[in-house]
């Protein structure tokens, strides 16, 4: 209630928050898959197994304990994350210029959370915390890459969420497609810049084609992938966005008599 101002319904849901939420409470917990693929590590052994290897971003090191990272040995550039939860990223684009000490600080504090009891995420429950440190993947432009958010409902992509303008340490811009890439008035982004032109990628179906195959075990998840110099790399899957309380859904498109959780939530069978 403190976050939808309303109750939610959990016994019968009908809303995309309250469909993830059903599914948090009464399924992840007890599905060994879901809570190997919400490991940012061990979701790689699944992507080997189902032929998609090749879209594996390099691993430069994986380390349990921060100080066992050599930085000596590091590249110029590298991207650092956590391998539970989300938002935990470092970007170095320039080795030189970073503050190892408090880098190193920030990780330490990585370790020490349990991140499945904010918001009772249980399929980061018992995961073996890891920092991964991963090739730099960066744009032509020399910035971060758009990312592209694969919703995948009963195995198949319903809409993709484009976030654009990314900058580490604040917000993005984001846009919800339809299949054909067609820009939804989903966010308020969109509503404000309607005509905003979203370059779709000589890759985006094949990106889709992957995207649901490997959501083909989960009712719900969503495939993120950045496609870089026309290849696509995985991102990551994630069964819980928001931990199932975006807020944001709540948005009314002009011209419906539902808001966007309602309308996404229609499209999920439990």
């Amino acid at each position: 209630y403190f976050k939808f101002k309303r109750f939610l319904n959990l016994n019968n849901p009908e809303t995309l928050n309250e469909k993830i939420l059903w599914l948090k409470f009464n399924t992840y917990w007890k599905n060994p898959l879901i809570k190997q693929c919400a490991d940012k590590y061990r979701v790689r052994e699944y992507l080997e197994e189902k032929g998609y290897g090749d879209l594996l971003n390099p691993i430069i090191g994986v380390y349990d304990d921060v100080e066992k990272i050599d930085w000596d040995s590091l590249p110029q550039k590298f991207a650092i994350k956590f391998n539970v939860g989300c938002g935990k990223n470092i970007i170095v684009k320039d080795k030189m210029e970073i503050d190892i000490p408090q880098i190193k600080k920030e990780i330490q504090g990585w370790f020490g959370l349990n991140y499945w009891q904010a918001y009772s995420e249980m399929q980061y429950k018992d995961v073996k915390p890891y920092v991964i440190i991963e090739k730099y993947l960066a744009s032509s432009d020399g910035e971060l890459p758009e990312d592209y958010k694969f919703f995948c409902m009963n195995g198949k992509c319903v809409t993709v969420m484009i976030c654009k303008d990314r900058v580490i340490g604040e917000r993005a811009r984001y846009f919800f497609l339809d299949r054909e890439w067609n820009l939804l008035p989903y966010t308020q982004e969109a509503l404000d810049s309607p005509n905003e032109y979203i370059p779709k990628p000589e890759k985006a179906f094949e990106a889709m084609q992957m995207a649901e195959k490997l959501a083909k075990e989960f009712p719900f998840v969503r495939v993120d992938f950045y496609i870089v110099n026309n290849q696509i790399y995985f991102g990551e899957l994630t069964f819980t966005p928001a931990a199932g309380m975006d807020v944001e859904l709540m948005l009314t498109p002009p011209g419906e008599n539902k808001d966007v959780d309602t309308i996404l939530g229609e499209k999920l069978v439990l």
